[in-house]
């Protein structure tokens, strides 16, 4: 079976700093779960449905033999637990994502002893990239391309109604 990765997220959308680490987590484990929160009550209120995210995130990543993109509702270290994976994989881009970040890692190693929490970085060209800012700026009319796989740049067209 080997080591098994869980990559949790809200994935709203999926952008390519998203990608980039789980292309490089794809390379380090034997299987990377995608597992896009669709959590009721999560603190964050997503643009695009949860069918959405996981369909697009799927598109974006179909190149990626032993990436699986599914979506869970329940507490992330029963997830982890209940598909037998070894590792929580977080993306930390900026020392302001630690604190935070370190909680979490806490509280999952309090629920999900055998599970280690393993961070990475983006490469450079992604470490101010947000699924928040990518919206907003196709909310401006701005142009994603550049920040997003082209399935997730049409589904903002599409949402925002820009040509």
């Amino acid at each position: 079976m080997g080591i098994v990765a869980v990559y949790p997220g809200t994935f709203d959308p999926i952008t390519n700093g998203h990608s980039d680490l789980i292309e490089r987590a794809a390379s380090l484990f034997n299987r990377v779960i995608v597992a896009i929160s669709g959590a009721p009550g999560a603190a964050k209120q997503p643009a695009f449905s949860l069918e959405e995210r996981v369909a697009m995130a799927k598109e974006a990543l179909a190149c990626h033999a032993n990436v699986e993109v599914t979506a869970f509702e329940s507490l992330l270290a029963n997830y982890v637990i209940e598909r037998k994976a070894n590792v929580i994989l977080r993306g930390l881009r900026a020392v302001s994502d630690f604190e935070y970040e370190f909680q979490l890692a806490g509280m999952n190693r309090q629920l999900a002893p055998r599970v280690e929490t393993l961070f990475l970085t983006p490469a450079e060209q992604y470490a101010y990239l947000s699924s928040t800012l990518v919206r907003e700026v196709a909310m401006l009319g701005g142009d994603v391309s550049r920040f997003v796989h082209p399935v997730v740049k049409e589904a903002l067209r599409r949402r925002l109604k820009r040509d």
